[in-house]
């Protein structure tokens, strides 16, 4: 903790006058995502509000621990919630109040439970893929089809997808990590078919002087055309434009993950699948299909981006439970 204190110590001051501001400004700076933004000033502003609009130097351990008490036993909310409104207040203090703490690391964090995920059936996927609406079934395919999580299939860009060697390359997934999945070979040529379309609307883009897409890191600033190219344009583009959340700047984003996610919930209302599917659902199917393939499970862990084997290993216990169990004893009676 008092090296912690010690690094915020040696943080550059900040610009912001408000504390919210002050958060944002900090959390870009450590050049965190834009979703770690929104959830720490969510959670600063339910403390602040909770507490009567109080400024958090004014507060104690007492106050925190009573917060969080009201998430767990007022609000209900689940473990890891929990945490993520733990760490949103750690963060203030440390980082951007430049407080020191001690108490800060001794309050208690819950432990989750590690539950078994929903996994389909091969004929429920199918099910649930065939009854989505034809602009969402491609990226519906490609989840279930290579194992990607949802975001990381929406941010795919055109020069990800390597056609000549079957691969597409995921970037920047989970612990700021890339990974090479496969590219299914039924969906090279919808997927071609789909990139033509959207190569006349980048075009259409072009003509009209549009900003480009967005782009990671310094490399807007290092290398300014860039995201006015084709390699780097969004795979699965908006129909519409829109304002960059942080920038202010018009320009076409890829498609946002709770549109397909209302579209997806649609699509399982339709298939009459009973289980509570997400799309989540189909990364799960993917790596549990694999294994019931018979394919090793090191493999199945590279694929999905797994630091440890034990996080795939859940996927055994699925198995257990289904099919490749054991046999009921029911099922030997006369």
């Amino acid at each position: 903790m008092r090296q912690r204190f010690a690094d915020a110590e040696a943080l550059p001051p900040l610009t912001a006058v408000k504390l919210l501001d002050q958060v944002r400004e900090r959390v870009r700076y450590f050049h965190y995502s834009i979703r770690t933004e929104e959830a720490y000033v969510y959670w600063v502003r339910g403390f602040i509000r909770f507490h009567g609009t109080r400024h958090p130097r004014d507060m104690g351990v007492a106050d925190i621990e009573r917060f969080l008490s009201h998430l767990a036993t007022e609000r209900q909310v689940a473990a890891s919630t929990h945490k993520q409104a733990l760490s949103a207040l750690i963060f203030l203090y440390e980082r951007v109040l430049c407080m020191d703490m001690p108490w800060l690391g001794e309050i208690g964090r819950p432990k989750s439970q590690r539950k078994l995920p929903v996994v389909l059936t091969p004929d429920e996927t199918a099910a649930i893929l065939g009854a989505l609406e034809p602009k969402y079934q491609l990226v519906g395919q490609l989840l279930y089809g290579t194992g990607m999580r949802l975001l990381e299939g929406l941010r795919l860009r055109v020069k990800d997808i390597d056609f000549g060697h079957q691969a597409i390359v995921v970037r920047d997934g989970k612990g700021s990590k890339d990974r090479t999945v496969m590219l299914p070979v039924r969906l090279a040529a919808p997927l071609r078919a789909h990139l033509a379309r959207i190569r006349q609307v980048w075009e259409h883009d072009r003509a009209a002087a549009r900003a480009g897409v967005w782009m990671p890191g310094a490399l807007e600033a290092k290398y300014p055309r860039h995201g006015q190219t084709w390699a780097w344009q969004w795979a699965f583009p908006t129909d519409d434009l829109c304002a960059c959340p942080r920038t202010g700047v018009e320009r076409r984003h890829h498609m946002a993950d709770k549109t397909f996610q209302r579209a997806f919930k649609k699509a399982v209302a339709l298939a009459q699948v009973s289980k509570p599917a997400t799309p989540h659902t189909l990364r799960h199917s993917f790596a549990t299909h694999l294994l019931q393939a018979h394919y090793d499970i090191r493999t199945v862990q590279e694929l999905l981006g797994h630091a440890d084997v034990s996080t795939t290993m859940i996927y055994t216990h699925v198995l257990k439970v289904g099919g490749g169990g054991v046999r009921s004893p029911l099922d030997a009676l006369q």
